[in-house]
């Protein structure tokens, strides 16, 4: 597949899980990716994140599919950080065709509980970044007037409720409306704005202890097999949850050709979880 050939892919959160397969993905589809992420622990967080050999392993993935790839620890939440990341992809590659919002955590909390630093955590990476990724990224992609497609990487919980969420939810709320206020600004460019709506995802951010034991208080060390069955009655596809390269697809098509009109829509990957009545 071909249909990225020529493409330059600008991606957070890419060490490891979806941003890792977006990444696979779209350097399959020929594009050259660009690929940020944090690369260290959180311990605010109840579940580990990439660390500098997950990022190495995106690189040799990437490269394996004999595609050129930047690869840099970045701060989504220090623009400095991204705009440096940029002006070097810029510099190697000459310019930014896709950004793929992707970087995100979560943790659980009910509302009366969360902490201050629970909320600015979540709000902070999940929206925050993105609007700086789109702040880092957009200039050049508007300025070259060649076009170009930005995915931000959602939640079928920023189209919903979720108890025990509401700081993620308020985070993907608010992506939901950057998305949409971003496709009014930069349409006249060519520019075409989306997001993917992920349900559950077999990630370590969505199926960590910490999560399951929410929906499993009484289940001392609860697994995924133990959930199994809980996470299939949401949806109306006979599965407990999708795997990365199921959204990378959605990725994939929203930032090609074969996508050219399609333009300010939230497309939900959650195996009928929304649909559900």
């Amino acid at each position: 597949m071909t249909r990225l050939d020529g493409k330059v892919a600008f991606i957070t959160g890419a060490a490891r899980g979806q941003g890792r397969a977006h990444a696979v993905r779209l350097a399959q589809g020929g594009a050259d990716i660009v690929a940020v992420d944090l690369c260290r622990q959180q311990s605010a967080l109840n579940y580990s994140q990439g660390t500098p050999e997950d990022l190495e392993e995106t690189v040799r993935l990437v490269e394996k599919e004999g595609r050129r790839i930047i690869a840099r620890a970045a701060d989504v939440r220090d623009l400095s950080s991204l705009e440096a990341v940029v002006d070097e992809a810029l510099t190697d590659f000459g310019r930014i065709d896709i950004l793929v919002s992707n970087a995100g955590i979560s943790n659980q909390g009910q509302v009366v509980g969360l902490t201050d630093r629970q909320w600015s955590d979540i709000l902070d990476t999940n929206l925050v970044g993105a609007w700086h990724a789109c702040r880092a990224v957009l200039p050049s992609m508007i300025e070259r007037g060649q076009g170009g497609s930005v995915v931000f990487v959602s939640s079928t919980v920023g189209l919903r409720g979720a108890p025990g969420q509401s700081h993620y939810a308020a985070s993907k709320h608010g992506l939901q409306g950057l998305m949409l206020s971003l496709a009014n600004e930069v349409g006249q460019h060519n520019i075409r704005v989306n997001s993917v709506n992920p349900g559950a995802v077999n990630t370590e951010m969505a199926v960590n202890e910490s999560l399951l034991k929410m929906f499993l208080p009484d289940v001392e060390n609860p697994t995924p097999e133990d959930a199994a069955d809980l996470f299939s009655a949401l949806t109306l596809l006979p599965i407990p949850w999708v795997e990365p390269e199921d959204v990378s697809n959605a990725v994939a098509w929203l930032v090609s050709d074969e996508a050219r009109f399609v333009h300010g829509v939230a497309i939900p990957v959650d195996g009928g979880q929304l649909a559900r009545s």
